[in-house]
C-alpha cells in the first residue's frame, strides 16, 4: 500500500501510508462553510494494506463510484468502505449544495475495467437492467441536477429551489413537488436510501441525495440537459397524476 491523493476544486492533498485525513466543514480538507455540512464528515485511514473511507458524520450520506460508474456504493453514517480503484469519485449533498471530490490511489489493488465484463467463453456476461424513470421523473432530476452536470471537475454545485426547478420545465411549484415526491418514492422502493424525510431533515437534503445518486448511477448525463429546453417549450398540462 502507498499514499492516497485527494483532489477538490483542482487542489491536491497527499496522505502518506499510515496517515489519516478528514473531510468536512472544519477538517483537513475544509470543503465549505456550509452550516448543513458536518464539521467532520468523512475520514480516510489505512488499515493493514487497505485504504478505507469512513462516514463519521451523524446524518449525511455519500455516494462513491469508480471512474466509469461501474461500481456505485452508498455510505451511510457509521459506514466504512475499502478503496479499490485508481480513481474514486465521492459525491454528497448538504442543504442546498452538492459536492464532488476525487480520490486517487497511487498503487491500487485493482484495475477498473472500461466496458462490460466477459465470461470465460469470451461472451458478455448478462447484466441486470436498472429500473427506468418516466419522462416527468427524468425532468425532475435534470432540473435539480443541471448545475452539477454543467460542472467541470470536482467542487460544489448549488441546487435550485422547487419553485426555480419547476419554472425551468414550465411547471408550477405544486406540480414539481408532486413529481419530486413520486420520483423519490420510486427510488426508495428500489432500495435507494436517504430519500425519505426523517425528523430533522430539510427538504434540500432530499433533493441533494436524489441528484447525487442519479448522477453516480448514470441515470442522467450532461447530454440529457437539452431535454430541459424541450420541456420548457412544451410543458404539457398541469397533470398531477401518479407516474409509474
Amino acid at each position: 500500500m502507498s499514499e492516497i491523493r485527494v483532489e477538490y476544486c483542482g487542489e491536491w492533498s497527499t496522505v502518506p501510508e499510515g496517515g489519516r485525513f478528514t473531510i468536512g466543514r472544519t477538517a483537513d480538507l475544509s470543503v465549505d462553510d456550509n452550516p448543513y455540512l458536518h464539521r467532520t464528515f468523512l475520514e480516510l485511514r489505512s488499515e493493514g494494506d487497505v485504504w478505507l473511507v469512513a462516514n463519521v458524520g451523524a446524518q449525511l450520506t455519500a455516494t462513491l463510484s469508480d471512474e466509469h460508474n461501474h461500481f456505485v456504493a452508498h455510505l451511510s453514517p457509521g459506514g466504512v468502505l475499502p478503496l479499490a480503484f485508481d480513481r474514486t469519485l465521492v459525491r454528497f449533498g448538504a442543504g442546498p449544495t452538492t459536492y464532488e471530490i476525487q480520490l486517487e490511489l497511487v498503487d491500487p489493488p485493482f484495475d477498473s475495467v472500461d466496458g462490460d465484463a466477459t465470461t470465460e467463453t469470451g461472451l458478455s456476461a448478462p447484466t441486470r437492467q436498472p429500473f427506468t424513470l418516466t419522462r416527468d421523473q427524468r425532468l425532475v432530476v435534470l432540473a435539480l441536477a443541471e448545475h452539477a452536470l454543467a460542472r467541470t471537475g470536482s467542487g460544489p454545485s448549488s441546487l435550485p429551489t422547487s419553485a426555480e426547478a419547476g419554472r425551468r420545465v414550465g411547471w408550477s411549484e405544486r406540480k414539481f413537488n408532486k413529481k419530486l415526491d413520486q420520483t423519490c418514492q420510486k427510488l426508495a422502493k428500489a432500495g435507494v436510501r436517504g430519500l425519505h424525510g426523517e425528523p430533522g431533515d430539510i427538504a434540500a437534503n432530499r433533493r441533494a441525495r436524489l441528484v447525487e445518486y442519479c448522477i453516480a448511477a448514470r441515470m442522467i448525463t450532461a447530454a440529457d440537459v437539452a431535454d430541459l429546453d424541450l420541456a420548457a417549450d412544451d410543458p404539457g398540462g398541469d397533470d398531477l397524476g401518479d407516474d409509474d
